[in-house]
């Protein structure tokens, strides 16, 4: 459309608080009309009022999304008067229109009616790109869809041959694989989702070569808010829910468990099995049978972690009242490693113990031969200097440990921290033993466990003293 020449350029006045309206309106003026002045950009009623007296513009465009603007009273305030003066409303998310206004009609009408009078850019011309209709819309929401249904099938395809988790061999890893299984899936939906749409952006809408024009300006979607608040919530929900009949199964109560002792120390595990009255330091359990765990600590926290069945409980110190439980049905037979889940110090990567699942008449056949003790103290000795944890700390070859070598011990003229020195004889490894912190030995830390003296007889002590005799 031709437009008539004039020799004065007309005034125009942008009232928008968006900074992409207005910025961007104003280089589409200057840049596409030569006789079009933008006089200034204002962002409220009272700053157009005062540039509207001091710079009296011949047009008005003012941002119809902008809810900062009350356009009622906009128009009501600039339509008083004499002068001649029009004021347009336009919209970024309708671009193809805009409603006019003018003193004596006041009536609304399609662009081109106030551009054949008034040399400014037609506002279906504001961006050249044709909007998309709701067919084309449709389509690449069909064709996303499509890809991230696929993207998500091969992630979990590829998760399923990483094989993330060990194999299950308790029945209360069945629950949490579950719990795992479904994770998964919705992780890799969300992954898909993210993903697919923002490279599927980049490629189908990147900018073409020389489009210069401003792209759809978007205030918000308070439904899509809506929708996207509520469906991860709902998410959220429904895994607590799941999650709740997890932990139930995890926990139920089998009456005829198998109840063990579990004691943890700088580092080592030791099992008690109160009613078969037998110590060691190899966790054996019959398949099938529930185990109740009764998890203590003589020092810091450690933790007792199978991989293959899943469940993790801490072990902490402090006596009966700090004794946490934890129930495992093995379902499978072989051999497992335990291992501590929790940083304990200086050897806590070697903090291990074997775990055996055995059919219920070889455990049987193991209970009985492991109940009845040597008639040896030194064949007794080693037992209690692997079952209680002295193997962490003192050696019996004079190899370096963590506590003194028992080679050599005993007899022997111990240096104290303190600077004196005693003999090593019976009344000294009984003290040393139920009290460790009172006469240390230089060069050594107080680490051994204050409560480790209680958990061993009489008996067993005098049984380690004979084995420190042997090591002359």
């Amino acid at each position: 459309m031709a437009l008539p020449k004039r020799a004065k350029p007309q005034r125009v006045l942008i009232a928008s608080s968006h900074p992409l309206f207005g910025q961007g309106l104003r280089s589409l003026l200057e840049a596409r009309q030569r006789s079009v002045e933008v006089i200034g950009i204002v962002s409220s009623i009272d700053d157009a009022l005062q540039a509207l007296e001091k710079q009296r513009p011949d047009l008005v465009v003012v941002d119809y999304d902008d809810e900062q603007l009350n356009r009622d009273d906009f128009l009501a305030r600039f339509l008083e008067g004499e002068r001649k003066l029009r004021v347009v409303l336009l919209s970024l998310s309708d671009p193809q229109h805009a409603q006019v206004y003018d003193r004596r009609t006041l009536v609304a009408a399609q662009i081109d009616d106030w551009l054949e009078e008034w040399p400014v850019v037609a506002a279906d011309e504001i961006s050249k790109a044709p909007q998309p209709n709701r067919r084309s819309n449709m389509k690449h929401f069909i064709v996303v869809g499509i890809l991230v249904v696929l993207v998500t099938a091969l992630l979990l395809l590829g998760l399923q041959q990483v094989n993330l988790l060990p194999a299950a061999a308790a029945l209360q890893a069945n629950p949490i694989d579950r719990m795992f299984a479904l994770e998964f899936a919705v992780i890799a939906f969300l992954f898909a989702l993210i993903v697919v749409f923002m490279v599927y952006s980049i490629v189908v809408f990147r900018r073409k070569k020389g489009d210069t024009t401003d792209a759809r300006h978007i205030e918000g979607n308070q439904r899509l808010e809506i929708i996207w608040t509520a469906i991860p919530l709902a998410t959220v929900l429904g895994f607590a829910y799941l999650g709740s009949q997890a932990l139930a199964e995890t926990t139920r109560v089998d009456p005829g468990a198998l109840e063990v002792n579990v004691i943890g120390s700088q580092w080592s595990w030791r099992f008690e099995y109160p009613e078969l009255g037998i110590q060691t330091t190899e966790l054996r359990m019959p398949v099938d049978r529930q185990a109740l765990l009764h998890l203590s600590s003589l020092d810091v926290i450690h933790s007792f972690w199978v991989p293959e069945f899943r469940v993790k409980q801490d072990a902490l110190p402090g006596g009966k009242e700090f004794v946490r439980d934890l129930r495992v049905t093995p379902s499978q037979i072989g051999n497992f490693t335990l291992r501590c889940a929790e940083l304990c110090g200086l050897n806590h990567t070697y903090m291990e113990a074997p775990v055996i699942v055995m059919a219920s008449a070889d455990f049987d056949a193991w209970a009985a031969a492991e109940a009845g003790l040597s008639a040896d103290p030194l064949e007794r000795a080693q037992k209690w200097y692997e079952t209680f944890g002295c193997k962490a700390c003192h050696t019996l070859d004079g190899a370096a440990g963590v506590g003194p070598t028992w080679k050599g011990l005993y007899g022997s003229q111990v240096r104290l921290a303190d600077g004196s020195t005693v003999t090593a004889d019976d009344a000294y490894l009984i003290e040393s033993i139920r009290n460790p912190g009172a006469t240390l030995v230089e060069g050594f830390q107080n680490i051994m466990p204050a409560a480790i003296g209680g958990s061993l007889t009489d008996q067993q002590i005098q049984d380690l003293i004979e084995l420190i005799k042997s090591l002359k």
